[in-house]
């Protein structure tokens, strides 16, 4: 009897009891014998010199055990490239208390180590500080005259920089029936997931760590910690199997984790540090970004004519740079386009990836952009997207390896209600509520990277799959136990997936949409390994029916295996094991993109958004009442998280559209709301009607399993499609974010 699928079974989180029970246990709150805490200490100027730091009077304090400063921090590695990771941008990677040099507000200058959190913390206000400041540059817009190109390096390889020009864009621009253009802004934004970070080092003797770290690639983790501190690969092990969000934060190794080391292995005690809402603002942000748009089109509606800019803040110590401007030439086909990135060193820490970097930024100038060119031209804006559209990626002259956005279009329409539309503003109305709708195209990669599986399957017929991978929220677990309960034939209750621990098999950092299809293969590969490891043991079996027959021929179901329409030859794999005299099956494989074909077509998730808005012709208060995301993300491994993946993310939207910002004082060089109170992000009360659609689309090229990823697709399209919404309400454009409700009135 063939087994049902558990791929495409919307199956409910496997850890999800242990998280709303309180069970599971995050970085910052595994005990340890004798467990020392950490405070961190941080500058209050932005550029400059530590002049004094005096330890003496904190040092005297009960219960304080330490103080570590750049005066005597344990030495650590010399070369620069022992301090990169996985996600690191060209450049210099910032060296925590290396020497009396400030490079930006908040970066870390001390540790204090005491017998207790809370005494660490006072201990900290003891120490007396004397800086010499220095002049410093902080705001993007004043000084965009310092823009350049951005540097090269290895990272560009999945951020690529713009295709070079095509045709001749100012003549086409001249000479298109219709033009569009515009300017638009988003400041600094910070990822503030639930969990802060925090790092818990168990000094386990002659220079081994266990590490429980917030982390989003265990292995990224303790090649940095290996690196820096001159220790063995393996003896430093970081485990982190369950995170309370990061959205891009975890993509590198922080500070926390480097001061929390350090003071373990210089004191030979167990060590933690946690930082503080405060300090999670001391660290990556999403960049300032300022675009200019210009766009024609001929009378037919055609694109002819695309420019897009970026000019987007970085440190003065790194390169960081995002795939802003790239997008446009993917989704509609201009035969002349013009595409720029530039950066602008100020001084502030190294920007970092958040929730779907470049893409959420470019896309809302692109779609905002068209949604005016099809007002000009008096086209609906879903038709001018219909004609624009393309099965080829322009920017490449590349077929899609699949794309399903038109039904996407026709699917989110209707669920929507799209028809309904009046393209004329100020003419829907709800009340005293002026209604507006507004929609939005969302393109993002579909990546795959290289990534390896241990299979093993014992005397009691379970299997247990181990694997780096973390799972920061997505549903991995649940997921990658689908796979390979459907792979192996088995239940989900015979299947133990282990991960997040850095002494398994490797695996990326989770980020960037790639996860499920770059540790699903290998997944799936290591148990079709493991499955042909089980028939060469039946095949070799006396008497055995499987002898006579060839691997294609075997249904591997329910724990057994039967031959193909013979449904009474079966035997069990527990037989297989107890007659082969053996208490266990062992196979490790990898699964990688494939040279030959990876680069011939684009691989890509597609959406479209559709939202409803409602503004207080009064008070200019903006609500979303109503969103429609319809998804083509190839094969759906499990359509409940990966909903609310999509959720997560149109929430996300919500929050970047209409209230997400870090204010900066540029006087001071300062973020001014580094707390929950005052950085704004949507309530409950904000949340209304979100619907999602997944539209059925194939793809064999993009990996063995058809998957594409859903992380980031669901917030690109939903800032544009607001803003789209807001003039379609009250017929201003406001091309800046997060909307203000004054500039409406």
């Amino acid at each position: 009897m063939t087994k049902t699928p558990a791929i495409g079974k919307p199956i409910s989180r496997l850890e999800g009891a242990l998280k709303v029970t309180g069970q599971a246990k995050y970085a910052g709150e595994y005990q340890a014998p004798d467990l020392l805490y950490g405070y961190v200490v941080n500058s209050t100027i932005t550029k400059g010199k530590i002049a004094v730091i005096d330890t003496a009077d904190a040092k005297k304090m009960a219960g304080v055990v330490e103080i570590f400063t750049h005066e005597n921090r344990p030495s650590t590695a010399w070369f620069d490239i022992q301090y990169a990771d996985m996600d690191a941008p060209p450049g210099t990677v910032f060296k925590p208390l290396k020497d009396n040099e400030i490079k930006y507000n908040g970066q870390p200058i001390a540790l204090v180590v005491a017998e207790t959190f809370e005494m660490a913390r006072y201990a900290a206000m003891k120490i007396k500080l004397a800086y010499k400041e220095e002049q410093f540059e902080t705001d993007l817009e004043s000084n965009l005259d310092k823009e350049r190109d951005p540097k090269k390096g290895i990272a560009s390889m999945l951020k690529p920089p713009p295709p070079k020009p095509k045709g001749d864009f100012e003549q086409a621009y001249r000479n298109s029936y219709v033009q569009s253009s515009g300017e638009f802004k988003h400041g600094t934004e910070h990822h503030n997931p639930m969990e802060m970070f925090a790092s818990t080092v168990i000094y386990e003797g002659k220079n081994k760590l266990k590490i429980y770290d917030k982390t989003q690639g265990t292995i990224n983790s303790q090649f940095y910690v290996a690196n820096v501190f001159g220790l063995k690969m393996k003896n430093v092990q970081v485990i982190s199997p369950f995170v309370g969000g990061a959205f891009g934060s975890g993509l590198r190794p922080q500070y926390q984790l480097f001061m929390a080391v350090m003071a373990s292995l210089a004191l030979k005690r167990n060590v933690r540090v946690t930082l503080d809402r405060a300090q999670m603002f001391t660290f990556g942000h999403r960049p300032p970004t300022i675009q200019y748009t210009k766009f024609g089109a001929d009378e037919t509606g055609k694109v002819n004519a695309i420019y897009h800019k970026a000019s987007a803040e970085t440190s003065q110590f790194e390169d960081y740079v995002e795939m802003v401007v790239n997008w446009s030439n993917m989704l509609y086909p201009a035969e002349n386009t013009l595409l720029e990135s530039k950066l602008v060193p100020l001084d502030v820490y190294s920007p970092l990836d958040m929730r779907a970097p470049g893409g959420s930024t470019g896309i809302h100038a692109i779609e905002v952009t068209m949604d005016e060119l099809a007002c000009k031209l008096n086209i609906d804006p879903l038709e001018f997207r219909l004609i624009n559209y393309s099965d080829i990626d322009k920017s490449s002259d590349k077929e899609f390896s699949s794309k399903e956005l038109k039904e996407c279009y026709r699917q989110g329409a209707e669920k929507f209600g799209w028809s309904n539309r009046n393209p004329q503003p100020r003419t829907m109305k709800r009340g005293n509520k002026l209604v507006g709708y507004g929609m939005a195209t969302g393109i993002w990669d579909a990546n795959r990277l290289l990534a390896r599986v241990e299979a093993k399957v014992t005397i009691d017929g379970r299997v247990e799959l181990k694997s780096a991978v973390t799972d920061i929220g997505t549903g991995t677990l649940t997921v990658m136990s689908q796979i390979a309960a459907d792979e192996l034939g088995m239940d989900l209750d015979n299947i133990i997936f282990s991960y997040a621990d850095s002494s398994m098999p490797f695996a990326p950092i989770q980020g960037g949409s790639f996860t499920t299809a770059t540790v699903g293969a290998a997944v799936k590969t290591a148990c079709r390994a493991l499955n042909k490891k089980i028939f060469k043991k039946a095949a070799a079996l006396k008497d055995s029916f499987v002898s006579k027959a060839a691997f294609e021929d075997i249904i591997f179901s329910n724990g057994f295996l039967f031959l193909k329409g013979s449904p009474d030859n079966r035997i069990s794999i527990i037989e297989i094991l107890e007659k082969s005299s053996i208490k266990e099956l062992k196979t490790t494989n990898m699964a990688m993109p494939n040279p030959l074909t990876d680069g011939k077509k684009t691989k890509a998730v597609h959406s479209a958004v559709f939202v409803e808005v409602e503004v207080d012709e009064e008070l200019g208060i903006i609500e979303v009442t109503r969103a429609v995301t319809s998804v083509a993300a190839g094969k759906i491994i499990n359509p409940k998280t990966a909903e609310s993946q999509i959720l997560g993310g149109m929430i996300w939207g919500i929050s970047k559209a209409l209230h997400e910002e870090t204010i900066t004082d540029h006087r001071f060089g300062k973020y001014m709301n580094p707390n929950l109170a005052e950085y704004h992000i949507p309530v409950h009360a904000d949340i209304h009607d979100l619907n999602v659609i997944f539209v059925d689309e194939k793809d064999k090229m993009v990996n063995d399993l058809g998957i594409k990823g859903v992380g980031e697709i669901g917030i690109v399209g939903m800032p544009p499609a607001i803003t789209n919404a807001v003039y379609n309400a009250t017929g201003k454009r406001i091309n800046e974010l997060p909307i203000h409700f004054d500039r409406l009135l």
